[in-house]
């Protein structure tokens, strides 16, 4: 069972978990979070730049960062994943938003299967706003079927290089049970959810009906995004939200 840690001063809780992502945010009383999507993926180093200044003209801190989506060209090798992410951190550091020893920004990074970006680029961000009697609101960070914190990904990796029928469904039982894991450590289900995404380039239509639908996972339908996780041989990922308002900015 997972546990959250508050942040008053930032209007948010995260669920602690690796140094490069919280396994998720849910806005404390009195605030909201809300979602901006780029229209076109934007470049890290500039996303990191534009989102600067957006937060700014809002008049926001940067500290009001808690969740964003990255999409990178290809599958990384955990080496590789292990560096992109010291340097994204060490981003998140300078703008001081990693706090006692955690990274409580909520995130996913997956990579399109076709016309992947150039080079990792910001898809959207989420972000902290003070609102009086705001309804409760939500991220939860993009988890594919690999236990965290192991080592390596292939230990810990659920039904690892499987891609048959069973296999695949192996991996979105696991993934789905981490997203309610997940909602539930930020008091929420997923009838309150306004937005689930499946990222895989599999056939989930075997298990659609029977493994999201039936548990209420597609309320208001499934976005399936032809894309891989992040990490090689990782082969089935999920996020899902709840926020009352998302804003599209121009590529």
């Amino acid at each position: 069972m997972y546990s959250a840690i508050a942040l008053p001063d930032r209007g948010y809780r995260f669920i602690p978990a690796v140094f490069q992502y919280s396994g998720g945010v849910a806005a404390l009383p009195g605030w909201r979070l809300e979602r901006a999507r780029f229209a076109d993926p934007v470049p890290l180093a500039a996303g990191f730049a534009r989102i600067a200044a957006y937060l700014q003209g809002l008049g926001l801190p940067l500290t009001a960062f808690c969740a964003c989506e990255l999409r990178s060209p290809a599958p990384f090798t955990d080496a590789g994943f292990r560096s992109f992410n010291e340097a994204y951190a060490g981003v998140l550091g300078e703008w001081g938003v990693l706090t006692g020893g955690h990274n409580p920004v909520a995130r996913s990074n997956v990579c399109p299967e076709i016309a992947p970006p150039a080079e990792p680029s910001f898809h959207a961000f989420t972000y902290a706003l003070p609102e009086a009697g705001a309804a409760p609101s939500f991220v939860v960070a993009g988890s594919g079927e690999s236990m965290e914190g192991k080592a390596t990904y292939a230990e810990s990796t659920v039904a690892y290089r499987d891609l048959s029928p069973a296999g695949i469904r192996a991996k979105a039982d696991y993934v789905l049970g981490e997203m309610e894991r997940r909602m539930a450590a930020l008091d929420a289900t997923w009838q309150v959810t306004t937005g689930v995404q499946v990222y895989t380039i599999h056939d989930i239509h075997p298990f659609l009906g029977d493994a999201l639908v039936r548990r209420g996972a597609a309320r208001h339908g499934v976005t399936w995004q032809h894309c891989r996780p992040p990490v090689i041989d990782l082969e089935y990922e999920m996020d899902c939200r709840g926020l009352p308002l998302e804003r599209v900015l121009p590529g």
